[in-house]
């Protein structure tokens, strides 16, 4: 295994969460500056988000519970604005909950051709 867990997490399933959060909180017609100042990003950084040049990799909206905690995530942000710290721990949170359930092994096999996603049960065992 040349890829462990906490890089692909860190790599693809995090940005890939938070694109997903970028995504619902423009469906609910915020613009790219204001939800820049929700999530404490730049501007920039939800531009490449919505343009898919960042955290593209994994289609988080493909997992229907995961998806649906990031839109209670995106409700709890706009209603009670939390700071950055706060917002970052629900999405490591999120992170490691992708990984306990096994939504990132066949991912992670495609990246990392060492990993068998039969055999490595190790995300699920440490975060499931």
């Amino acid at each position: 295994m040349k890829t462990n867990a906490f890089e692909v997490a860190s790599r693809y399933i995090y940005p890939s969460i938070r694109r997903r959060l970028v995504e619902v909180l423009r469906e609910k017609g915020l613009k790219q500056t204001e939800i820049a100042e929700l999530l404490h990003i730049t501007q920039s950084a939800v531009s490449r988000y919505l343009k898919m040049d960042r955290g593209a990799l994994i289609d988080i909206s493909a997992f229907p519970d995961v998806d649906r905690e990031i839109a209670e995530l995106a409700e709890r942000i706009l209603d009670e604005r939390p700071g950055e710290y706060e917002i970052h721990s629900s999405l490591v949170k999120l992170s490691l909950e992708f990984l306990g359930k096994g939504y990132a092994c066949t991912f992670h096999s495609q990246i990392d051709p060492e990993v068998n996603p039969v055999e490595c049960r190790v995300c699920i065992e440490l975060f499931g």
